[in-house]
């Protein structure tokens, strides 16, 4: 008889997430073991927990999702998990904190909708938060050349420097958008924006957006008023906005559920599965059928 479907809800707030929790359970999670306020250092007795309960050729119905809104924390935690295992004795783990891998892959892949990603210069605003970095991560790992917009240009630097090593420091380059003019200079020759800034930060406004001449398409991820970027509603989806193509927040939503519970679901096949960005966004061109836009 199969044994039912556990997942190990690690969250590093205090009170784990109703919002995962729910998407959990719709895509088939059969029991959840939640537990908040989980950090790198209390981490490895949790995942002992799952390991050690059950047989290795029963480990797949036991899974982790690793959550929270500090991204950085779970990035650590993530680390741990992958020490902890050792031989046949391993989880499948999806890391998805702040929704910031579901919601880049989503991103890069409704980008590859309408560019060839290996053709397309990409600017990010907001490239050094938690989704801006993924962002930019997965457009260049799929070949784009990629501006990293930040305010802070020296943290634009660093978040370059540190995914050198796994995309290439050749198509990453630094950018700083803290006035008019140099946004306008990072703007400029830019075929795709992608606004990933906090929420209720306004970074590309309708004046900058429409002297972009390259531009051909403008995704937004900020729900909150005011957008990311000016004119574009959350709820577009490939729409129209001044000769160019626009998606807002809740337009890319759609298809980040759908690789959130896809990913769910794949914790569930296999017991040696470690989904961070680029395994979420691979999924995701398997879900889609979108391999043949990207490469």
């Amino acid at each position: 008889m199969p044994k039912p479907k556990i997942l190990l809800q690690l969250d590093t707030d205090p009170q784990p997430s109703v919002f995962d929790a729910v998407v959990a359970v719709d895509a088939g999670a059969e029991h959840l073991l939640r537990h908040g306020g989980v950090t790198a250092d209390g981490v490895r007795d949790l995942i002992y927990g799952g390991m050690f309960t059950r047989g290795p050729a029963d480990l797949h119905s036991t899974a982790v999702f690793i959550g929270g809104t500090n991204v950085t924390a779970a990035e650590e935690i993530l680390k741990v998990v992958r020490r902890t295992f050792f031989g046949p004795l391993r989880m499948s783990v999806l890391m998805d904190a702040g929704g910031s891998n579901t919601t880049a892959a989503a991103a890069v892949l409704s980008a590859a909708k309408h560019l060839n990603l290996r053709e397309t210069t990409a600017l990010v605003l907001g490239g050094t938060g938690p989704v801006g970095q993924r962002v930019a991560r997965l457009l260049a790992g799929a070949g784009a050349t990629v501006r990293v917009g930040s305010r802070d240009s020296k943290r634009a630097e660093a978040v370059c420097k540190g995914l050198a090593d796994r995309v290439g420091g050749d198509r990453l380059s630094a950018w700083s958008t803290s006035d008019d003019e140099s946004l306008h200079s990072a703007l400029a020759g830019v075929h795709l924006v992608v606004a990933a800034g906090p929420p209720g930060v306004a970074l590309l406004n309708a004046n900058a957006r429409r002297s972009a001449t390259a531009l051909k398409l403008a995704i937004d991820l900020n729900a909150v008023p005011p957008v990311g970027i000016a004119g574009i509603d959350p709820r577009d989806e490939a729409k129209p906005l001044d000769g160019i193509i626009a998606y807002g927040a809740l337009g890319i939503g759609g298809l980040k559920m759908k690789i959130h519970k896809a990913a769910i679901r794949w914790l569930f096949e296999t017991n040696d599965a470690i989904l961070d960005a680029e395994e979420v966004f691979e999924l995701g061109c398997r879900l889609l059928n979108a391999a043949a836009h990207i490469v």
